[in-house]
């Protein structure tokens, strides 16, 4: 479960709600096409925009949906009683697995980020994903970190971010991530537009945005690595130049997936969480133009 392609859908509002029925349609759609896991609720997920109610049902939707496909759901809040509570719903929702970010406001501390994963993983029998994602969670994780968190029970795999572009930096981190943590532990790429790289360089899995939405593509990159054709992933990779340059310059991929997702008719207008207010109406065109350019769907 931990390992292969793991896609991130979005949850899609519609009038301050949430779009049940494009939602699910976003999972039966990945559960179609293949992918070894669904993670709802994470970044690309918008999970620290809704409500308790709002993710419990969210995370009820995503299992129901999934059919086999195991189904990880997204914990992380700013109260350690508050992510409870979200994995609590998780469990009764019938989750494989939590994805858990540490949130900060006031800044935290490596000893606050340690005792949170010690204090969830005692409370649920489910496999705990650490999310380093400093960009949204604003923590930045240590290697040394990793391996203290690593060693606490329940912890199965690392969630990390993009790698560095030359292949030869890129084997060296992940490999200094993989001795620090134990064999068991899976470490797993996000960052779109390095994941091919970061497969190549021994990640075991990628946590990815495009594949929430475009699961076509993100499967190739994924199964050639996985079969040894790495050269093939990496050409899949940069035919999707594009898309990641569109990420770069729009600051992230939550906006863009959005307005491709809207694009393809898989969401309604304006989906995204206010005060996310998404693409301006000039930069829809260019998404528009790539995808038909890239020609996907």
């Amino acid at each position: 479960m931990f390992t292969g392609l793991s896609a991130f859908p979005l949850t899609p509002l519609r009038d301050n709600r949430v779009d049940e029925h494009a939602f699910t349609g976003l999972v039966e759609r990945l559960s179609a096409a293949g992918v070894d896991s669904i993670t709802a609720l994470g970044s690309t997920g918008s999970y620290a925009y809704l409500s308790p109610e709002e993710r419990a049902r969210v995370a009820q939707l995503a299992v129901d949906h999934a059919g086999s496909t195991p189904v990880i759901v997204g914990v992380g809040g700013l109260r350690t009683s508050h992510i409870l509570d979200h994995v609590e719903a998780a469990e009764d929702a019938g989750a494989a697995g939590i994805l858990l970010a540490p949130m900060t406001y006031q800044m935290l501390t490596d000893d606050d980020v340690f005792e949170l994963y010690r204090t969830v993983t005692e409370r649920t029998s489910l496999p705990v994903i650490v999310y380093d994602n400093p960009s949204t969670a604003h923590f930045a994780f240590t290697t040394d970190l990793y391996a203290r968190i690593a060693e606490l029970p329940g912890i199965a795999s690392i969630k990390i971010p993009g790698v560095p572009t030359d292949p030869g930096a890129a084997r060296d981190h992940v490999a200094s991530i993989r001795a620090s943590v134990p064999e068991h532990v899976t470490i797993g790429v996000s960052g779109d537009a390095s994941a091919a790289t970061g497969l190549i360089a021994g990640c075991d899995a990628w946590y990815s945005v495009i594949g929430g939405t475009l699961p076509d593509p993100a499967l190739t990159i994924t199964r050639a690595v996985q079969l040894g054709r790495n050269a093939d992933a990496l050409a899949e990779s940069k035919r999707l130049a594009p898309l990641w340059n569109l990420f770069a310059e729009f600051g992230g991929s939550l906006r863009v997936i959005a307005a491709i997702a809207e694009q393809l008719s898989l969401t309604p207008r304006h989906c995204l969480p206010l005060p996310i207010r998404g693409l301006t109406d000039e930069q829809r065109v260019r998404v528009a133009a790539v995808i038909g350019e890239l020609g996907i769907a």
